[in-house]
Protein backbone atom coordinates (compact mmCIF):
# COMPACT_ATOMS: atom_id res chain seq x y z
CA UNK A 1 0.00 0.00 0.00
CA UNK A 2 1.42 3.31 -1.02
CA UNK A 3 1.90 5.90 1.70
CA UNK A 4 -0.18 8.42 -0.22
CA UNK A 5 -3.07 5.99 -0.01
CA UNK A 6 -3.36 6.47 3.80
CA UNK A 7 -6.09 9.02 3.78
CA UNK A 8 -7.92 7.88 6.93
CA UNK A 9 -7.15 6.36 10.35
CA UNK A 10 -8.59 3.09 9.10
CA UNK A 11 -6.07 3.09 6.26
CA UNK A 12 -3.22 3.65 8.74
CA UNK A 13 -4.41 0.85 11.08
CA UNK A 14 -4.67 -1.53 8.16
CA UNK A 15 -1.15 -0.66 7.04
CA UNK A 16 0.69 -0.74 10.41
CA UNK A 17 -1.37 -3.41 12.28
CA UNK A 18 -1.36 -5.84 9.43
CA UNK A 19 -5.06 -5.90 8.63
CA UNK A 20 -5.80 -7.86 5.53
CA UNK A 21 -5.63 -11.43 4.34
CA UNK A 22 -1.91 -11.28 3.55
CA UNK A 23 -1.09 -10.86 7.30
CA UNK A 24 -3.37 -13.67 8.47
CA UNK A 25 -6.30 -11.42 9.30
CA UNK A 26 -9.60 -10.79 7.69
CA UNK A 27 -11.15 -7.42 7.53
CA UNK A 28 -14.86 -6.84 7.27
CA UNK A 29 -16.16 -3.35 7.53
CA UNK A 30 -14.74 -1.77 10.70
CA UNK A 31 -14.18 -5.08 12.59
CA UNK A 32 -10.88 -6.81 13.19
CA UNK A 33 -11.32 -10.61 13.54
CA UNK A 34 -8.37 -12.50 15.15
CA UNK A 35 -7.72 -16.14 16.01
CA UNK A 36 -6.38 -15.79 19.62
CA UNK A 37 -4.78 -18.38 21.95
CA UNK A 38 -4.90 -16.78 25.41
CA UNK A 39 -3.18 -18.20 28.50
CA UNK A 40 -5.87 -18.90 31.09
CA UNK A 41 -5.76 -20.05 34.69
CA UNK A 42 -6.87 -23.46 33.44
CA UNK A 43 -3.99 -23.76 30.97
CA UNK A 44 -2.10 -26.94 31.76
CA UNK A 45 1.19 -26.49 33.57
CA UNK A 46 0.74 -22.76 34.24
CA UNK A 47 -1.19 -22.55 37.52
CA UNK A 48 -1.07 -24.45 40.80
CA UNK A 49 -3.27 -23.51 43.76
CA UNK A 50 -1.43 -22.90 47.03
CA UNK A 51 -3.58 -24.09 49.92
CA UNK A 52 -1.51 -22.63 52.72
CA UNK A 53 -0.79 -23.97 56.17
CA UNK A 54 -3.95 -22.88 57.96
CA UNK A 55 -6.50 -25.67 58.45
CA UNK A 56 -10.09 -24.53 58.96
CA UNK A 57 -12.10 -27.15 60.85
CA UNK A 58 -15.57 -27.85 59.45
CA UNK A 59 -16.60 -29.91 62.47
CA UNK A 60 -18.33 -29.21 65.76
CA UNK A 61 -15.96 -30.71 68.31
CA UNK A 62 -17.47 -29.41 71.55
CA UNK A 63 -17.36 -31.71 74.58
CA UNK A 64 -19.65 -29.96 77.05
CA UNK A 65 -20.79 -33.10 78.91
CA UNK A 66 -17.20 -33.88 79.88
CA UNK A 67 -16.40 -30.24 80.59
CA UNK A 68 -19.22 -29.59 83.08
CA UNK A 69 -18.26 -32.55 85.28
CA UNK A 70 -16.02 -31.67 88.24
CA UNK A 71 -12.70 -33.49 88.14
CA UNK A 72 -11.65 -35.04 91.44
CA UNK A 73 -8.59 -37.17 92.20
CA UNK A 74 -8.98 -40.95 92.43
CA UNK A 75 -7.99 -41.68 96.04
CA UNK A 76 -9.68 -45.09 96.39
CA UNK A 77 -11.47 -47.67 94.26
CA UNK A 78 -14.65 -47.89 96.26
CA UNK A 79 -16.89 -46.13 98.70
CA UNK A 80 -19.48 -46.95 101.34
CA UNK A 81 -23.08 -45.89 101.18
CA UNK A 82 -26.01 -45.87 103.59
CA UNK A 83 -28.88 -47.59 101.81
CA UNK A 84 -31.54 -47.60 104.55
CA UNK A 85 -32.29 -45.48 107.60
CA UNK A 86 -32.39 -46.87 111.15
CA UNK A 87 -35.74 -48.42 112.05
CA UNK A 88 -38.38 -45.92 113.17
CA UNK A 89 -40.22 -48.65 115.09
CA UNK A 90 -37.40 -48.84 117.62
CA UNK A 91 -36.90 -46.10 120.16
CA UNK A 92 -38.76 -42.86 120.44
CA UNK A 93 -40.71 -41.52 123.40
CA UNK A 94 -39.95 -43.17 126.76
CA UNK A 95 -42.34 -43.55 129.68
CA UNK A 96 -41.23 -42.18 133.02
CA UNK A 97 -38.56 -44.47 134.48
CA UNK A 98 -38.93 -46.73 131.43
CA UNK A 99 -36.24 -49.04 130.13
CA UNK A 100 -33.98 -47.95 127.33
CA UNK A 101 -35.09 -48.92 123.81
CA UNK A 102 -33.42 -51.57 121.71
CA UNK A 103 -30.56 -50.39 119.56
CA UNK A 104 -30.88 -49.85 115.84
CA UNK A 105 -28.60 -48.90 112.97
CA UNK A 106 -28.64 -47.86 109.32
CA UNK A 107 -27.85 -50.28 106.50
CA UNK A 108 -24.43 -50.00 104.88
CA UNK A 109 -23.19 -51.29 101.52
CA UNK A 110 -19.90 -51.22 99.66
CA UNK A 111 -19.61 -49.97 96.09
CA UNK A 112 -16.53 -50.65 93.95
CA UNK A 113 -15.28 -49.27 90.67
CA UNK A 114 -12.09 -49.53 88.65
CA UNK A 115 -10.56 -46.78 86.54
CA UNK A 116 -10.90 -47.01 82.75
CA UNK A 117 -8.09 -46.08 80.37
CA UNK A 118 -9.05 -44.09 77.27
CA UNK A 119 -6.36 -43.68 74.61
CA UNK A 120 -6.07 -42.23 71.09
CA UNK A 121 -2.91 -42.30 69.01
CA UNK A 122 -1.70 -40.98 65.67
CA UNK A 123 1.48 -41.29 63.65
CA UNK A 124 3.31 -39.86 60.66
CA UNK A 125 6.29 -40.93 58.58
CA UNK A 126 9.65 -39.20 58.55
CA UNK A 127 9.14 -38.33 54.89
CA UNK A 128 5.76 -36.72 55.60
CA UNK A 129 7.27 -34.65 58.41
CA UNK A 130 10.09 -33.49 56.12
CA UNK A 131 7.92 -32.60 53.12
CA UNK A 132 5.27 -30.77 55.12
CA UNK A 133 7.82 -28.12 55.98
CA UNK A 134 8.51 -27.65 52.28
CA UNK A 135 6.46 -26.74 49.25
CA UNK A 136 2.74 -26.35 49.98
CA UNK A 137 2.57 -28.52 53.10
CA UNK A 138 0.86 -28.06 56.45
CA UNK A 139 4.05 -26.75 57.97
CA UNK A 140 4.46 -28.29 61.41
CA UNK A 141 2.31 -31.36 60.82
CA UNK A 142 3.02 -32.64 64.31
CA UNK A 143 1.42 -29.54 65.85
CA UNK A 144 -1.59 -29.76 63.54
CA UNK A 145 -2.25 -33.42 64.33
CA UNK A 146 -1.55 -32.90 68.03
CA UNK A 147 -4.18 -30.16 68.22
CA UNK A 148 -6.82 -32.05 66.24
CA UNK A 149 -6.27 -35.35 68.05
CA UNK A 150 -6.47 -33.58 71.42
CA UNK A 151 -9.93 -32.34 70.46
CA UNK A 152 -10.87 -35.80 69.21
CA UNK A 153 -9.75 -37.39 72.48
CA UNK A 154 -11.97 -35.11 74.57
CA UNK A 155 -14.87 -35.39 72.12
CA UNK A 156 -14.77 -39.20 72.22
CA UNK A 157 -14.88 -39.13 76.02
CA UNK A 158 -17.88 -36.81 75.70
CA UNK A 159 -19.50 -39.36 73.39
CA UNK A 160 -19.00 -42.15 75.94
CA UNK A 161 -20.57 -40.06 78.70
CA UNK A 162 -23.71 -39.50 76.60
CA UNK A 163 -24.17 -43.11 75.45
CA UNK A 164 -27.60 -44.73 75.89
CA UNK A 165 -28.29 -46.79 79.05
CA UNK A 166 -28.68 -49.97 77.00
CA UNK A 167 -25.01 -49.85 75.98
CA UNK A 168 -22.98 -51.63 78.65
CA UNK A 169 -19.81 -49.65 79.25
CA UNK A 170 -17.29 -52.49 79.03
CA UNK A 171 -13.88 -50.87 78.64
CA UNK A 172 -15.45 -47.47 77.95
CA UNK A 173 -16.55 -44.96 80.57
CA UNK A 174 -19.92 -45.28 82.24
CA UNK A 175 -22.55 -42.91 80.87
CA UNK A 176 -24.66 -40.18 82.40
CA UNK A 177 -27.70 -41.96 80.98
CA UNK A 178 -26.93 -44.99 83.15
CA UNK A 179 -26.52 -43.08 86.41
CA UNK A 180 -29.56 -40.82 85.85
CA UNK A 181 -31.99 -43.63 85.06
CA UNK A 182 -33.44 -46.45 87.06
CA UNK A 183 -37.03 -47.43 87.59
CA UNK A 184 -38.67 -50.85 87.75
CA UNK A 185 -41.34 -49.70 85.30
CA UNK A 186 -38.66 -49.10 82.67
CA UNK A 187 -37.39 -52.68 82.57
CA UNK A 188 -40.38 -53.92 80.63
CA UNK A 189 -38.37 -54.20 77.44
CA UNK A 190 -39.67 -50.94 76.05
CA UNK A 191 -36.70 -48.99 77.44
CA UNK A 192 -34.09 -51.50 78.53
CA UNK A 193 -33.83 -55.02 79.84
CA UNK A 194 -33.26 -55.95 83.45
CA UNK A 195 -29.53 -55.85 84.09
CA UNK A 196 -28.80 -53.15 81.55
CA UNK A 197 -28.94 -50.54 84.30
CA UNK A 198 -26.45 -52.37 86.58
CA UNK A 199 -23.46 -50.16 87.26
CA UNK A 200 -20.23 -50.39 89.28
CA UNK A 201 -20.74 -53.43 91.53
CA UNK A 202 -24.47 -52.80 92.05
CA UNK A 203 -27.31 -55.04 90.94
CA UNK A 204 -29.77 -52.16 90.69
CA UNK A 205 -32.85 -54.32 90.17
CA UNK A 206 -32.09 -55.89 93.57
CA UNK A 207 -30.94 -52.63 95.15
CA UNK A 208 -33.54 -50.02 94.27
CA UNK A 209 -31.79 -47.45 96.47
CA UNK A 210 -29.44 -47.03 93.49
CA UNK A 211 -32.22 -45.84 91.19
CA UNK A 212 -32.19 -42.21 90.15
CA UNK A 213 -35.31 -40.17 89.54
CA UNK A 214 -36.47 -40.36 85.97
CA UNK A 215 -39.54 -39.37 84.00
CA UNK A 216 -40.42 -41.65 81.11
CA UNK A 217 -43.50 -42.99 79.39
CA UNK A 218 -44.20 -46.57 80.41
CA UNK A 219 -45.17 -47.53 76.88
CA UNK A 220 -42.11 -45.84 75.40
CA UNK A 221 -44.37 -43.47 73.47
CA UNK A 222 -42.86 -40.03 73.10
CA UNK A 223 -44.63 -37.29 75.06
CA UNK A 224 -44.81 -33.60 74.29
CA UNK A 225 -42.41 -31.84 76.63
CA UNK A 226 -44.09 -29.57 79.17
CA UNK A 227 -42.91 -27.57 82.16
CA UNK A 228 -44.74 -30.10 84.36
CA UNK A 229 -42.11 -32.70 83.41
CA UNK A 230 -39.34 -30.40 84.57
CA UNK A 231 -41.12 -29.35 87.76
CA UNK A 232 -42.02 -32.90 88.77
CA UNK A 233 -38.47 -34.18 88.30
CA UNK A 234 -37.08 -31.28 90.32
CA UNK A 235 -39.60 -32.05 93.09
CA UNK A 236 -38.67 -35.73 93.21
CA UNK A 237 -34.94 -35.00 93.36
CA UNK A 238 -35.38 -32.36 96.05
CA UNK A 239 -37.57 -34.76 98.01
CA UNK A 240 -34.82 -37.38 97.98
CA UNK A 241 -32.28 -34.85 99.23
CA UNK A 242 -30.60 -33.88 95.96
CA UNK A 243 -30.13 -30.40 94.57
CA UNK A 244 -29.45 -30.26 90.80
CA UNK A 245 -26.65 -27.86 89.87
CA UNK A 246 -26.84 -28.17 86.08
CA UNK A 247 -29.17 -29.47 83.36
CA UNK A 248 -27.64 -31.13 80.32
CA UNK A 249 -29.62 -31.62 77.12
CA UNK A 250 -29.43 -31.32 73.34
CA UNK A 251 -29.86 -28.20 71.27
CA UNK A 252 -33.30 -29.30 70.03
CA UNK A 253 -34.71 -29.74 73.55
CA UNK A 254 -33.13 -26.46 74.64
CA UNK A 255 -35.05 -24.68 71.90
CA UNK A 256 -38.27 -26.44 73.00
CA UNK A 257 -37.75 -25.18 76.56
CA UNK A 258 -37.13 -21.69 75.19
CA UNK A 259 -40.44 -21.85 73.34
CA UNK A 260 -42.32 -23.00 76.44
CA UNK A 261 -40.90 -20.21 78.57
CA UNK A 262 -41.27 -17.51 75.95
CA UNK A 263 -45.05 -17.75 76.29
CA UNK A 264 -44.72 -16.70 79.95
CA UNK A 265 -43.03 -13.38 79.25
CA UNK A 266 -44.60 -10.73 81.44
CA UNK A 267 -42.99 -7.41 80.53
CA UNK A 268 -41.10 -5.82 77.68
CA UNK A 269 -37.73 -5.07 79.26
CA UNK A 270 -35.27 -7.68 78.06
CA UNK A 271 -31.58 -8.40 78.28
CA UNK A 272 -29.42 -11.24 77.02
CA UNK A 273 -27.91 -13.68 79.48
CA UNK A 274 -25.45 -16.53 78.94
CA UNK A 275 -25.48 -19.36 81.48
CA UNK A 276 -22.16 -20.77 82.60
CA UNK A 277 -21.26 -23.84 84.65
CA UNK A 278 -17.78 -25.09 85.49
CA UNK A 279 -16.39 -22.72 82.87
CA UNK A 280 -18.72 -23.96 80.11
CA UNK A 281 -20.93 -21.37 78.44
CA UNK A 282 -24.45 -22.25 77.35
CA UNK A 283 -26.58 -20.79 74.58
CA UNK A 284 -27.63 -17.14 75.18
CA UNK A 285 -31.18 -16.70 76.42
CA UNK A 286 -33.51 -13.80 77.12
CA UNK A 287 -34.29 -12.53 80.60
CA UNK A 288 -37.78 -11.07 80.88
CA UNK A 289 -39.07 -11.72 84.37
CA UNK A 290 -37.36 -15.11 84.18
CA UNK A 291 -34.14 -16.46 82.70
CA UNK A 292 -34.80 -18.64 79.69
CA UNK A 293 -31.22 -19.98 79.63
CA UNK A 294 -31.77 -21.39 83.13
CA UNK A 295 -34.68 -23.08 84.86
CA UNK A 296 -35.31 -22.81 88.60
CA UNK A 297 -31.98 -20.99 88.64
CA UNK A 298 -30.19 -24.06 87.23
CA UNK A 299 -28.08 -23.46 84.07
CA UNK A 300 -29.08 -25.37 80.94
CA UNK A 301 -26.00 -26.55 79.01
CA UNK A 302 -26.43 -28.17 75.57
CA UNK A 303 -24.24 -30.82 73.98
CA UNK A 304 -24.45 -32.15 70.43
CA UNK A 305 -23.94 -35.79 71.51
CA UNK A 306 -27.04 -36.01 73.71
CA UNK A 307 -29.01 -39.25 73.52
CA UNK A 308 -32.60 -38.81 72.44
CA UNK A 309 -35.84 -40.50 71.57
CA UNK A 310 -38.00 -38.00 69.68
CA UNK A 311 -35.93 -35.07 70.92
CA UNK A 312 -32.94 -35.08 73.24
CA UNK A 313 -33.22 -36.23 76.83
CA UNK A 314 -32.63 -33.96 79.83
CA UNK A 315 -30.21 -34.86 82.62
CA UNK A 316 -30.44 -33.09 85.97
CA UNK A 317 -27.13 -33.47 87.77
CA UNK A 318 -26.16 -32.77 91.34
CA UNK A 319 -22.46 -32.36 90.71
CA UNK A 320 -21.67 -32.44 94.42
CA UNK A 321 -22.12 -36.20 94.00
CA UNK A 322 -21.55 -36.69 90.27
CA UNK A 323 -18.06 -36.13 88.90
CA UNK A 324 -15.20 -37.57 86.89
CA UNK A 325 -12.90 -39.41 89.27
CA UNK A 326 -9.43 -38.94 87.79
CA UNK A 327 -6.87 -41.68 88.28
CA UNK A 328 -4.44 -40.06 85.81
CA UNK A 329 -5.19 -36.79 84.03
CA UNK A 330 -5.05 -36.43 80.27
CA UNK A 331 -1.43 -36.65 79.18
CA UNK A 332 0.33 -36.48 75.81
CA UNK A 333 3.17 -38.85 74.93
CA UNK A 334 5.36 -38.85 71.83
CA UNK A 335 8.14 -41.05 70.53
CA UNK A 336 9.98 -41.71 67.30
CA UNK A 337 12.60 -40.31 64.96
CA UNK A 338 12.02 -36.66 65.89
CA UNK A 339 12.57 -37.38 69.58
CA UNK A 340 15.62 -39.53 68.94
CA UNK A 341 14.05 -42.91 69.61
CA UNK A 342 12.84 -44.62 66.41
CA UNK A 343 13.45 -48.03 68.01
CA UNK A 344 10.51 -47.48 70.38
CA UNK A 345 8.04 -47.56 67.48
CA UNK A 346 10.27 -49.76 65.26
CA UNK A 347 10.19 -47.50 62.20
CA UNK A 348 11.34 -44.14 60.89
CA UNK A 349 8.41 -42.02 61.91
CA UNK A 350 6.80 -40.26 64.82
CA UNK A 351 3.86 -41.38 66.96
CA UNK A 352 1.76 -39.44 69.46
CA UNK A 353 -0.67 -40.65 72.11
CA UNK A 354 -3.30 -39.06 74.35
CA UNK A 355 -4.29 -41.00 77.48
CA UNK A 356 -6.86 -40.33 80.20
CA UNK A 357 -7.56 -42.69 83.11
CA UNK A 358 -10.59 -42.43 85.35
CA UNK A 359 -14.30 -43.17 85.59
CA UNK A 360 -17.62 -41.39 85.91
CA UNK A 361 -18.74 -41.62 89.54
CA UNK A 362 -21.90 -40.83 91.40
CA UNK A 363 -21.95 -41.30 95.15
CA UNK A 364 -25.65 -40.40 95.44
CA UNK A 365 -28.01 -41.72 92.79
CA UNK A 366 -31.00 -39.96 94.33
CA UNK A 367 -29.49 -36.58 93.52
CA UNK A 368 -29.52 -37.31 89.79
CA UNK A 369 -32.44 -37.49 87.37
CA UNK A 370 -33.46 -37.58 83.74
CA UNK A 371 -36.44 -36.87 81.51
CA UNK A 372 -36.85 -38.95 78.36
CA UNK A 373 -39.35 -40.10 75.76
CA UNK A 374 -39.94 -36.53 74.60
CA UNK A 375 -41.11 -34.95 71.40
Amino acid sequence: MARNYMRTINDMERYYYGAGSSMGYSYSGSELLKADAPLLSTTAGTYQAIYGRKVWSQLNQEFNAFSILPKKPWDRSGWRVVTAKPSKTVGGGLPENGTLPDTTKPTFQNVAAKPKTIAHSFDMSETAIFLNDKDDGLGDIRSVLKEEMGKHHAEHINDMLTTDVTTVAGNDLESLDRITTGNNSMTSGTHYDAGDEDIYSIDRSANTWAFAEDSADGSSANRTLSLDHLDETFRLIWQRGGNPKVMLTGYDTLMRIQQLLQAQQRFMEEKRVVPTFNGVKGVPGVEAGFIVATYNGVPIIPTKEMAGDGISRIYMLDTDYCYFSTAKPTQYFESGIETGDPFAINRLGQEGLYRTMGELWTTFFGGQGSIRDLQ
